[in-house]
């Protein structure tokens, strides 16, 4: 991809994030894909996105900046929304984070890594400061 593919592409990315639908983020990626968040084990990122929207009914996401890591593009982003899904605790979050992906030959993301500050995340949930 063009590095201007790749921007538009991350745009459409957030926008799939931004919209309520699960199989829409699953579209970016290739075949059997998954996605690790934060060290943890190796998802299918359709469950990982259903998980968000359920807790996080108006998420939002936004392409905050794209970076090359060698092989790897580092799609940095920021996530806002309210945790009002089931359980919630009504409390707004807005965190930062980024996703390293690894683009296959068709244009679609191989490998994925994500990673935000999830002790800053818990105490949003929690309504700490």
């Amino acid at each position: 991809m063009t590095p201007d593919e790749l921007t538009e592409f991350a745009r459409r990315y957030a926008r799939a994030w931004c919209s309520g639908d699960p199989e829409k983020v699953g579209a970016f990626y290739a075949e059997g894909a998954l996605i690790s968040v934060n060290d943890g084990p190796p998802t299918a990122i359709v469950d990982v996105a259903r998980g968000f929207l359920r807790d996080f009914p108006d998420m939002a996401v936004t392409l905050d900046k794209l970076e090359a890591r060698g092989d790897w593009t580092a799609f940095h982003w920021t996530f806002t929304g309210t945790n009002t899904g089931p359980g919630g605790t009504g409390k707004g979050v807005r965190i930062s984070g980024y996703e390293l992906w690894k683009i296959d030959y068709d244009g679609l993301i191989a490998e994925s890594e994500g990673h935000f500050d999830a002790a800053d995340y818990e105490r949003q949930l929690k309504g700490m400061s």
